[in-house]
């Protein structure tokens, strides 16, 4: 499950990605690893995990993931192959959410590709970029679809249905996330691997000034954005980069009270990015590890199981399972036990956020 950055030229886009890039970003206990140079994989900050580690004290602490790739740079034109657009959008393409990073200060000493700041103009200028392009993969698709529709296929006649309806919504400068489907629709729109019906977290860049309350800039943002269903997150992103140059994580924190801001912003786009992603964090407990479990949401227990090993999810017995709360409240697993606090749960469980699970099962 990948998270891509994107955005124009000169926005912050790889700032932002070499904030989080580096391991000084994130918590100070864990660290981070680049895969290759526009890839990285970053520890999602979970306060539940550093609370079980106090109470297991184990061996090594795992955190949960998510990736960010860094995406080119857009420009006019992309989805024509201007500039480095086919690459853009093969790489946004393969992403499963985007985050878009929107220029929101001023500062003559950096130039805009437009020469003027303008972060709804920015925003279209992309949207209308990725739009183009579903334009073109929902032409394709109609015509095939018409001609096999005409002959009386079912089948094809209800998904020339919800091409028209997409090619109507990009044609009025509309994105395909703002449609709702039905179950089945969903199967037609999945298929194609739309780029305007990924979820979106839009980044405000912002100046260190605006970094607790945002400005103008933002509320222009939120105010385009509001019939999306989409988040605005506010980032002084070269402020956030100012603060991983240093090397005390005490040094860190007091930055960050003198601007305002309980933790670093990257933290909380992270955990934003996370959620996006759809997915939430199910623990394991014992002296050997403490580990984050990525799931998407909605995973049942032989699932989540499948996970750590697909000889658990084959061979599923049931699932030992603690709240998070009763597992801070008791202490310890065995203290949870003896109160009778620990559930028993089977194939059909849907795992809850925060759950500490032990998986019995037979292969």
């Amino acid at each position: 499950m990948k998270a891509g950055i994107v955005g124009l030229p000169n926005v912050g886009k790889s700032t932002l990605f070499n904030c989080l890039s580096n391991a000084k970003a994130q918590s100070a206990n864990f660290p981070f690893c680049t895969i290759e140079p526009n890839l990285g994989v970053v520890n999602v900050p979970d306060k539940r995990i550093e609370k079980l580690e106090e109470l297991v004290n184990p061996e090594r602490v795992i955190p949960a993931t998510v990736e960010i790739v860094d995406i080119a740079g857009l420009v006019k034109g992309a989805s024509k192959g201007e500039g480095l657009g086919n690459q853009f959008l093969a790489n946004i393409r393969e992403t499963d959410a985007i985050l878009h990073v929107v220029r929101c200060f001023d500062n003559d000493n950096i130039i805009h590709v437009d020469t003027s700041i303008d972060p709804v103009r920015d925003k279209e200028t992309i949207d209308i970029e990725l739009q183009l392009k579903d334009l073109e993969t929902v032409e394709k698709r109609l015509e095939r679809v018409k001609r096999t529709a005409k002959t009386g296929n079912k089948e094809a006649q209800a998904e020339l249905v919800v091409l028209l309806k997409i090619e109507e919504t990009l044609l009025k400068g509309i994105s395909v996330r703002a449609l709702d489907f039905s179950e089945k629709e969903l199967g037609f729109v999945q298929s194609l691997q739309f780029i305007t019906a990924k979820p979106v977290l839009y980044v405000c860049n912002v100046d260190e000034n605006s970094a607790v309350s945002g400005n103008h800039y933002v509320e222009k943002i939120r105010e385009a954005v509001k019939d999306e269903n989409a988040e605005v997150i506010v980032l002084a992103v070269g402020t956030e980069a100012d603060i991983t140059e240093l090397d005390d994580f005490e040094e860190r924190q007091l930055f960050l009270e003198d601007i305002g801001l309980k933790e670093a912003g990257v933290s909380r786009l992270v955990r934003s990015a996370y959620k996006l992603l759809n997915l939430q964090t199910y623990f394991t407990a014992g002296e050997k590890e403490v580990r984050a479990w990525t799931i998407s949401i909605g995973f049942t227990a032989p699932q989540a199981a499948g996970v750590i090993h697909t000889d658990f999810e084959k061979g599923f017995i049931r699932a030992e399972t603690i709240a998070y709360d009763d597992y801070i409240a008791f202490g310890s697993e065995s203290k949870v036990r003896e109160a009778g606090k620990m559930r028993v749960e089977g194939k059909d469980y849907v795992v809850k956020d925060g759950d500490v699970m032990h998986f019995r099962f037979n292969v």
